[in-house]
């Protein structure tokens, strides 16, 4: 069975940039669906940003949250993805989850119960 981990979580001054990683074992996800959620305690998972391939073609797309700074990379070498976000703020503090499905989707990719795989996460602080 495919496994994802979480890498690239840590410590990062307001203003500065940091880029998570996932890596999959088990299995190939180059045709599946990739995405970042995350979550604070108390509040529901958040969509992040996710990947998926139409016609050869990774289409990528981003949550509010980090439209505009984030920018998501899917390496097919490594099998895997990764995001870098820009500007960090302390409400980007979140534990960081890696999730991938091997249906696409439509319009339901942005919703926590389309993905059937899961990492352990990773957590980001962002402090002043």
């Amino acid at each position: 069975q495919v496994q994802l981990v979480e890498s690239g979580g840590g410590l990062v001054q307001t203003g500065g940039s940091l880029e998570l990683s996932c890596a999959a074992t088990g299995g190939s996800v180059t045709d599946f669906i990739m995405a970042w959620f995350r979550q604070v305690p108390g509040k529901a998972r958040e969509f992040v940003g996710s990947s998926r391939r139409i016609h050869g073609t990774y289409f990528r797309y981003y949550g509010d949250s980090v439209r505009g700074r984030s920018t998501i990379s899917r390496d097919t070498y490594k099998n895997g993805m990764s995001i870098q976000i820009n500007s960090l703020k302390p409400e980007d503090t979140a534990v960081y989850y890696c999730a991938a499905s091997p249906q696409l989707g439509d319009e339901t990719f942005r919703k926590e119960s389309h993905y059937s795989l899961w990492g352990q996460g990773t957590q980001v602080t962002v402090s002043s």
